[in-house]
């Protein structure tokens, strides 16, 4: 996650959308004033290696904290930091109305099926399940955020939500509204891309009740977005 003060945006970090690799690009464009969170530490190299802004001001500040934060605080010492896949619930209660409305917020969709397939892989594959629909079944989708990570009560929260499938439009328009001199690059080396072995098509690779089970986990993100099978 980055809130960036010089060009005024909020990137909140989906899961499964190219987003460390996207981070690692608008790292770029921060400086000591800005708040960057921490990635994995094969990411984090990379990024040192580009000569792009590391985590930094990612600790909330005790003035920010809500009375809950204050009480876990007092009682079991536990603090507050701004993190990887924070909601925009959890961004806007803490930088405050005004610079949640004033800032440009933007994150990224993906296609639901291809997606499950991406994090099935990410979460061992075949080497650990039978089966997709198993990997499912037992839950293997929850840790995805997706449409809540975006949304407030329900209602989108940011102001562009861009499909991880049209990355080339989403860099122009985002390097655009920030009126960069030149288009966003994502970094050649791509983040967390040796998982997943099946390039296959996800309709070469999902049977129907794989189809169905990720249907109706994720039918809020394929109604909003407009993903179809």
């Amino acid at each position: 996650m980055i809130i960036n003060h010089k060009y005024k945006f909020i990137f909140i970090k989906t899961q499964k959308t190219a987003s460390t690799s996207m981070e690692i690009a608008l790292s770029r464009l921060c400086g000591m004033q800005d708040i960057v969170t921490p990635i994995s530490k094969n990411d984090e190299e990379l990024r040192k290696q580009l000569g792009f802004q590391t985590p930094i001001n990612y600790n909330i500040p005790l003035s920010k904290y809500t009375k809950k934060d204050v009480l876990e605080y007092l009682l079991i010492r536990s603090k507050k930091s701004f993190y990887n896949h924070i909601s925009c619930f959890e961004i806007k209660q803490y930088i405050g109305e005004k610079v949640y409305n004033d800032y440009y917020k933007f994150c990224f969709e993906r296609n639901p099926y291809d997606k499950a397939i991406s994090l099935f892989y990410h979460q061992g594959g075949f080497n650990k399940w039978d089966s997709i629909a198993h990997f499912i079944e037992e839950g293997g989708l929850k840790i995805i955020k997706g449409f809540d990570q975006y949304t407030i009560n329900t209602m989108v929260a940011v102001d562009d939500i861009f499909k991880f499938e049209m990355m080339d439009e989403a860099l122009e328009k985002i390097s655009d509204k920030l009126n960069l001199n030149k288009v966003l690059e994502l970094p050649k080396v791509k983040a967390k891309s040796n998982f997943r072995n099946d390039k296959r098509h996800y309709s070469d690779v999902l049977t129907g009740n794989e189809k169905q089970l990720i249907d109706v986990i994720w039918a809020r993100e394929r109604e909003l977005m407009g993903y179809h099978f």
